[in-house]
């Protein structure tokens, strides 16, 4: 995003150890891994096959004209043919995520940051203009992608994407809820359940801080990251116990729904890479840098390991807790 890789360090030994965890510890059967890096992606995948989740094969190419992420997405599916006939049908491929955000060329903003802060972006979407183009790119998506991948196929849509599912086999969302939906948000699910295909929400979860469960997927804009060091724009507490009751509590509300597929946003967030001058100005930092962080672990920003888990750097969160209590005691089905 932005030049900026999200995973600096690609350590497999780490890499791997997180995805047994995931699978053994958190109870889950599935794991959904998004890269830009092909041959990260393929090898994250291939370490997650290997420990017997299924995986959700999520290649992102971000702020790219429709063309090139076509171009991009067939030398994906590639790798995603060759992991599946070598561990069986237990790949789901995404052909993208978001994409009227998160590509160019389907509202007003040279980048993600640009459309999200865009004037025009909240008429845009009203007017619905993004949709014709959108479904356009989703049906060239598919077509390329089935050349080459014989598995099952979906799309991470926004609420304010009307998708034509005609060409996937799951209908996908990114449903987060916060205080504008909370109450609507049960209706939100059950709109994508009426399309009478199975329905994964693809992503959801919350931030680390009292009250983060009001945002939802904004949760990270409490940070002003134009300075550095970052700066909160308000008065923001810091409460793993915040996010771990609202995650477990997705997590029910989708069960209780019939939602086939959930996927909690997310198991570790290493932050981008510093320079030394930014590293040495790290405790000037007036918040716990993980304030912002939707993930079930929390990182080390000084590189330390363990002790729960030696060898990693992170220790679990009440998120992971309870993400752990949930699986164990509702066992995912069999998909």
């Amino acid at each position: 995003m932005l030049g900026q890789n999200w995973r600096p360090d690609f350590d497999p030994a780490v890499v791997r150890g997180e995805l047994e965890i995931i699978h053994r510890d958190l109870h889950c059967n599935a794991v959904r891994i998004q890269a830009f890096d092909l041959d990260r992606l393929a090898r994250a995948s291939e370490f997650a096959l290997e420990e017997g989740l299924e995986v959700w094969f999520s290649p992102e190419m971000w702020d790219r004209a429709p063309e090139e992420t076509l171009q991009y997405l067939g030398r994906a599916a590639e790798r995603a043919e060759r992991l599946r006939r070598q561990h069986g049908d237990r790949l789901v491929m995404s052909v993208g995520s978001e994409v009227t955000l998160f590509s160019a060329g389907f509202l007003p903003g040279a980048n993600v940051l640009e459309r999200l802060a865009h004037p025009e972006l909240r008429d845009r979407v009203r007017s619905g203009a993004h949709n014709a183009p959108l479904n356009e790119f989703l049906g060239a998506a598919s077509r390329i992608v089935r050349e080459t991948f014989g598995g099952p196929l979906t799309y991470a849509s926004l609420p304010f994407e009307a998708v034509d599912w005609t060409p996937f086999d799951f209908v996908g969302a990114d449903l987060y809820r916060d205080g504008r939906s909370y109450a609507q948000y049960p209706d939100s699910v059950r709109r994508y359940l009426a399309f009478g295909k199975p329905v994964a929400n693809l992503e959801f979860g919350c931030c680390t801080f009292r009250g983060a469960e009001l945002l939802g997927g904004r949760g990270w804009q409490v940070v002003d990251f134009s300075t550095f060091p970052p700066r909160l724009t308000g008065e923001y507490v810091y409460d793993q116990e915040a996010q771990a009751r609202e995650v477990a509590d997705l997590l029910r509300v989708n069960e209780e729904l019939g939602v086939d597929a959930a996927f909690v946003f997310t198991f570790v967030e290493p932050g981008v890479a510093l320079d030394p001058e930014q590293r040495r100005r790290l405790p000037e930092l007036s918040f716990d840098p993980d304030l912002p962080r939707y993930s079930l672990v929390k990182t080390a920003m000084d590189g330390r390991r363990g002790p729960t888990y030696p060898g990693m750097p992170w220790e679990p969160k009440e998120s992971f807790r309870a993400v752990a209590r949930f699986y164990a005691e509702h066992p995912p089905r069999t998909t």
